[in-house]
Parts: structure tokens; sequence; C-alpha cells
């Protein structure tokens, strides 16, 4: 079994495309200052919301149960994720992998039944 060196010049395309990515985002930025607008006033710097006019301030309070629904749909979300890779190859894993998932569903289950006992999806 042959061990693999790694050179320093194994290295050149990474750096020419980390290179290239930043050359190209740094001169977007530059061309569209330059060729963009110049005409500043008080309806082009105002905030646009769809057309809605803007009406109050922004940082106002609002309920924590938004983001908590939002946290929770991205961590049910990802666990889904996992269950594409063991569907495909389902068959090579066998018995072993059916418990695996069985246990791995479990958890989630778990997980998901201790939101709904604090009661983390009620918007009461």
């Amino acid at each position: 079994m042959e061990q693999a060196n790694s050179m320093p010049i194994d290295y050149l395309p990474i750096l020419i495309q980390l290179l290239v990515a930043v050359g190209f985002g740094v001169s977007t930025i530059i061309i569209t200052h330059l060729i963009g607008p110049k005409v500043r006033t008080e309806n082009k710097l105002g905030a646009f919301e769809s057309g809605i006019e803007v009406v109050g301030n922004a940082r106002q309070p609002f309920s924590i149960k938004y983001f908590l629904v939002a946290i929770l749909f991205v961590i049910f979300d990802v666990e889904v994720i996992f269950m594409y890779p063991w569907a495909v190859n389902f068959r090579e894993m066998g018995l072993q992998g059916l418990i695996e998932m069985f246990i791995f569903m479990g958890l989630l289950l778990l997980g998901f039944i201790y939101v709904i006992k604090k009661k983390a999806l009620n918007w009461d």
C-alpha cells in the first residue's frame, strides 16, 4: 500500500479557486458601486417592504414562540435528511440497519414528545 504524500503544489487548485471567488466578489462590489445610480433621495434611501408604507419602529419586541417554532422545524427537518441515505442503502444494511433506524426514530419521537409535554408549540 502506497502512502500519499501531500505536497504544497497539490493545494494550488484550491488556492486558485479561492482567489477567483474572492476576486469575483470584490470586483462585483466595486463595479456595481462605480456604475450604480448616484442620486440619493429620501424615497430611494427609505426602507421598502413589498410596497407597504413603513409604520413605526422595527425594533419592537415580539414573542419568542416564532423563533422556537423555526428552530424546532429546522431540528426535525435536519433529522429527516438522515433518513435518505438509510432508505437508499436499506437492503445492504439488513436487519441491523432496520434496528438502528428504529432506535433513531424512537429518539426522535422522544424529543418530539418532550416538545409537546413542554407545550412549546402552544400559541396561547
